[in-house]
């Protein structure tokens, strides 16, 4: 999979020390010129669903299970494999040097059926909310927060406008049938 972009959080971090790593995988889901993603209603901002790779969980698996649990919809259909984005920031615990996340984008598709969503503590403290949006919306929001930078707003944030720059860049948005 092809790499998209470092991203240094930290101008302090040291890429070579004691590195604690998590790995996640991410929907890019379209439909007629929109994408499904997340929206925050504490932040305001949108992000692609996904998360974390489990323990022995294969990426496809892990991105059914969690697009499924942030949006209620099923994956169907061929998943195709678009880039990825390689994350450093300081880590939390003190044992580390550095935080290493890569995030691994995926095309996909969804069934038109919506469950309820499952969602962790934290996602419903953001007020994670499944909606569909125009391309050039969801650049210019996130675009915007990240200009107006203010505290607390997520490190996900500059992660996912690059994303959808380089989704409008190649203008891959191509409606995928719904199964």
């Amino acid at each position: 999979m092809k790499l998209l972009k470092d991203i240094f959080h930290n101008e302090q971090v040291d890429v070579n020390g004691r590195t604690i790593s998590r790995k996640a995988v991410r929907g890019v889901i379209a439909d007629n010129k929109k994408l499904l993603m997340i929206y925050s209603r504490k932040n305001g901002d949108y992000k692609f669903p996904g998360g974390g790779i489990k323990r022995g969980e294969s990426h496809e698996a892990a991105l059914k299970r969690e697009v499924a649990e942030e949006t209620g919809k099923q994956v169907a259909g061929k998943i195709i494999p678009f880039l990825k984005v390689i994350e450093y920031d300081l880590p939390l615990e003190r044992e580390y040097d550095v935080f290493k996340m890569t995030s691994y984008y995926y095309w996909c598709q969804v069934k038109n059926t919506t469950e309820k969503q499952n969602l962790d503590e934290y996602e419903k403290e953001l007020g994670f909310l499944p909606v569909w949006i125009e391309l050039d919306a969801a650049i210019a929001n996130n675009a915007s927060l990240l200009a107006n930078l203010r505290e607390g707003m997520p490190r996900w944030v500059k992660r996912e406008l690059q994303v959808l720059e380089k989704i409008a860049e190649k203008t891959r948005i191509t409606p995928l049938s719904n199964p």
